[in-house]
């Protein structure tokens, strides 16, 4: 028996499936499967009762699955002030990030990265932001990176930047002449929301309230790419953080419009388990992400002004 196993039991548990809790330890289902019914030899009890589907913990399971979940925290920890002792920039950075982030920008900071320190490595997985906080919980992940970050007891939060959200219309829409928009005029117009269980439609809706406006909601998504796919067929306008319509825009399939006066901005920040050690490789990176400028190339892309920026600071959500 070994951390790793345990490490793949808790993770099988986790999400109670086989296939899942190999897969995030890049194991096989076989070879998950092989290591669970090892660590009930070894222990000579039986953690899983496989007669219900999906399989649920035995009672001696239940305890195992706790107590194991210390174990693997406290090796974890001990690795990382170990590793902070020796002041090592080594191993990998585990981070999980919403997928309106950008593989464009955080590529720019891993390649950074990676080019500051090449004993390091970064695992990034683009993921729905409830897989994220899921993931960060159980150990999964060290970092996430998500939008209107949550703090919790068991959550810390670092902020890192806030985006401006601005109206985009179709070039042929009549809007797009405008360089800036009343929310007032947005009565009654068709409109691509995001999904009602999302912060960022709450955050949407909560803002046209404030202007007593009712739009025309046509279609409803979990992602800005749909969005921005639906608004560029003419469906309707949306009101889209400022980053993620930028190669639109410059390829002139979206047009961006400011709302005034007030304004939207979605704040960004990472994730990370409140009592969780910082290995200084899981350091570094968060201070490159929080020193965007450090990457030229992110920082040219992050700087430059959409055609019709006026330049004013939004008010923060």
């Amino acid at each position: 028996m070994n951390i790793e196993t345990l490490r793949l039991f808790c993770a099988v548990v986790h999400h109670r499936s086989f296939s899942r809790g190999a897969a995030v330890n890049r194991v096989t289902q076989s070879a998950a499967t092989q290591a669970v019914r090892r660590l009930e030899q070894h222990l000579g009890v039986e953690l899983l009762d496989r007669k219900k589907r999906p399989f649920v913990l035995t009672p001696e399971g239940e305890l195992c699955y706790e107590k194991f979940r210390e174990l693997v925290e406290l090796y974890d920890n001990l690795q990382a002030r170990l590793q902070a002792m020796r002041g090592e920039v080594v191993g990998t950075v585990r981070v999980g990030a919403i997928y309106s982030v950008g593989l464009h920008d955080m590529s720019h900071c891993m390649r950074e990265f990676l080019r500051r320190y090449p004993k390091a490595n970064v695992r990034l997985e683009f993921l729905h932001p409830a897989r994220i906080y899921d993931s960060v919980l159980t150990g999964e992940l060290d970092l996430g990176i998500v939008s209107y970050p949550s703090p919790s007891a068991e959550l810390e939060v670092i902020p890192l930047r806030e985006e401006r959200m601005i109206l985009v219309s179709h070039p042929d829409h009549r809007f797009a002449k405008l360089r800036q928009i009343s929310p007032k005029e947005l009565q009654h117009e068709a409109f691509v929301a995001f999904d009602r269980g999302l912060v960022i439609r709450k955050q949407i809706d909560r803002y046209l309230r404030e202007y007593d406006v009712t739009v025309k909601i046509v279609m409803a998504f979990d992602n800005i790419e749909t969005i921005k796919q639906a608004v560029e067929i003419g469906a309707g306008v949306s009101i889209l953080p400022e980053p993620t319509i930028r190669t639109e825009v410059a390829r002139g399939t979206l047009v961006p419009i400011e709302l005034r006066p007030g304004g939207l901005t979605r704040p960004i920040g990472i994730i990370l388990q409140h009592r969780k050690v910082l290995t200084p490789t899981m350091a570094k990176f968060i201070e490159l992400l929080q020193n965007p400028n450090a990457c030229d190339e992110l920082a040219t892309a992050a700087d430059k002004p959409l055609p019709n920026e006026a330049g004013d600071s939004p008010t923060q959500v």
